[in-house]
């Protein structure tokens, strides 16, 4: 499922303090902050989505997310891998390769990484 722009900031918080109140990921905010009414209101979007849940202690609640950043991310990725580079990686990473001007010497850096860490991954 696809987060606005407000909601995704708001779960890139919560996935860094792992679990707050309103006010915990509102403080995560830089000025000029959200009003609390406004973080209150995407969290509760965000539970109706099934990325967050919460922990009632009397009428404060404590949110946490149910989804795991990495999960998000991988998500993230191939829908772009999908919709923007005909699922090519080839094609993605010529592309970001050549937005961020990388050097020969880097392209041969990655690549030699990645085959060290696929090589690790088959051995398990």
């Amino acid at each position: 499922m696809q987060l606005t722009k407000a909601e995704e900031q708001v779960m890139q918080y919560l996935w860094e303090i792992e679990e707050g109140l309103v006010q915990n990921v509102r403080d995560c905010f830089q000025d000029p902050k959200p009003s609390r009414t406004t973080v209150s209101t995407i969290l509760r979007i965000l539970e109706t989505k099934g990325f967050v849940s919460h922990k009632a202690n009397g009428r404060v609640y404590t949110y946490y997310p149910l989804i795991r950043k990495d999960d998000y991310s991988k998500h993230q990725l191939f829908g772009m891998l999908k919709n923007y580079f005909n699922n090519s990686f080839a094609s993605m990473a010529s592309f970001f390769a050549k937005e961020s001007d990388m050097s020969i010497q880097e392209m041969e850096a990655l690549l030699e990484n990645t085959k060290k860490e696929l090589e690790n991954k088959s051995k398990k």
